[in-house]
């Protein structure tokens, strides 16, 4: 990836009116910019209070300037951050006197003070902070998950992993995998040696180690991806079977208007609970029946596209109908529907409504609650999370993306084909040696060891400018 040495500038914090705000610069040879912004010279890494001044020498704003010399910053280049008070004007004012302060040249050679100072594009001082080494991949989406992050949970599962808990695994597989692939090399490159690898290497014995703690990386990055992306619930069935009552109770608050007439809701209505510090997005979908009302139409027709969208469907059943040949008629429209797209049985959990008013079915159908007495909720949030493949989060679940997860599987799948190998003898140890370096490189990817220039680009896009 080309890097751009060019200075850069942004605003660090978030728009809108606040205490503070901060302007951060990065790049090389920005004292002569700090002189005329500041007027003096700054003490590396120390806080230093004092006006920022405009051209003409009158006062911007009172701040506090602190200068990170290089290498020794985020980036790993010279920063300088300037802290003013957080109002928009005043920060715009900032950026602006420091662009113009960097386009200034010097009296005597009439060369420009800095290369060419910029406005920073999104992630680009993170970027910079992972080219220079300050960061690898995982640690730097971990800046971005860590902003993000919508649970306590997630926020301190992505914190394990800026700290470098996700990279230490990763790393730590890779090593293994170092050590397989020496030895392979080492028998293929020396044939006449007559080394019996398999045997005298310990290599099966090393790859069912690799592949095991394989194992358990992966499961521990499925739990931190849960916790980055969530669980896209959607509540689908017939009008007036509760499903507006069901997502106002699991949110605690009247979100969804709920009355005894057939189709109120008419479009879909989102929440983001809670559970065990698992993000679930729920969406309340308009009740699934043949109408002939335009508007309910369009909101129904919505409501499937939500169910195809789904990560888990709550197929809600009313148990005061459910001796009604009409409502079974329904019922059973909605389940051939289901069968139909892409939602398999393992994404549908049949819950019946209404247990306050009616006799509880049997249990091995699906569940029984009441979304107005909150009877069976704690049933129906746990037999969420086990839709999702959730299991009790250990203090050591650090924070993963779906990237991070597909680059794992590939890899356990090259050491299933590498352990095939391996058990065929010296005859497979070309296949072997393959399926060892498609799974090292598999792993590179995780950290940035290896990986394609675009993939750095998407992922950067999405920070934040000034971050």
């Amino acid at each position: 990836m080309l890097h751009d040495e060019d200075p850069i500038v942004a605003i660090a914090t978030a728009n809108g009116r606040g205490a503070i705000g901060i302007v951060r610069l990065s790049g090389d040879r920005l004292e002569p910019l700090i002189q005329a912004i500041c007027g003096r010279t700054l003490e590396p890494r120390r806080a230093t209070h004092g006006p920022f001044l405009d051209a003409d020498g009158s006062a911007i704003d009172q701040g506090l300037a602190i200068h990170f010399p290089a290498p020794h910053s985020y980036t790993g280049e010279s920063v300088l951050e300037l802290q003013a008070h957080g109002g928009p004007v005043v920060l715009q004012l900032l950026l602006a006197r420091c662009l113009a302060a960097a386009a200034d040249v010097e009296p005597t050679t009439g060369k420009p003070r800095l290369p060419r100072l910029r406005i920073a594009r999104p992630g680009e001082f993170t970027e910079r902070a992972f080219l220079n080494d300050k960061l690898d991949l995982a640690q730097a989406e971990a800046v971005g998950d860590l902003i993000d992050a919508s649970t306590e949970a997630a926020a301190r599962s992505a914190t394990r992993a800026l700290a470098g808990a996700f990279s230490d695994e990763v790393n730590a597989l890779r090593d293994r995998l170092v050590d397989l692939r020496m030895l392979v090399e080492a028998t293929l490159d020396f044939p006449d040696e007559e080394i019996d690898f398999l045997e005298r290497a310990g290599a099966l014995q090393r790859l069912a180690a690799a592949r095991g703690q394989l194992a358990r990386v992966l499961a521990r990055a499925r739990q931190g991806a849960l916790l980055r992306d969530g669980m896209r619930v959607v509540l689908a069935g017939q009008p007036n079977v509760g499903k507006s009552s069901l997502l106002n109770a699991l949110a605690g608050a009247e979100l969804a208007i709920v009355t005894d007439v057939p189709g109120t809701t008419r479009d879909k209505v989102a929440e983001t609970i809670q559970i065990e510090g698992v993000p679930i997005h729920v969406v309340d979908t308009a009740g699934l029946r043949e109408s002939s009302d335009t508007v309910e139409r369009i909101g129904i027709a919505r409501s499937w596209e939500a169910v195809e969208d789904a990560d888990a469907i709550v197929f809600l059943h009313d148990l005061t109908r459910l001796g009604h040949a009409d409502y079974a008629a329904g019922d059973a429209a909605i389940a051939a529907r289901l069968a139909e797209g892409r939602a398999d049985a393992a994404r549908v959990l049949h819950v019946f409504n209404k247990a306050d008013a009616a006799p509880a079915v049997e249990t091995a159908r699906g569940l029984s609650i009441s979304a107005a007495s909150g009877e069976g909720l704690a049933e129906l949030r746990q037999a969420l999370l086990e839709r999702a493949g959730w299991q009790a989060a250990p203090e050591g679940v650090f924070i993963a993306r779906a990237r991070h997860v597909h680059a794992l599987q590939r890899t356990a799948a090259h050491l299933d084909a590498a352990a095939q190998h391996a058990s065929a003898g010296d005859r497979a140890l070309e296949l072997l040696a393959e399926e060892l370096r498609l799974a090292h490189d598999a792993l590179g990817e995780i950290t940035g060891a290896f990986s394609a220039d675009d993939l750095l680009g998407v992922i950067f896009a999405g920070f934040c400018i000034g971050k």
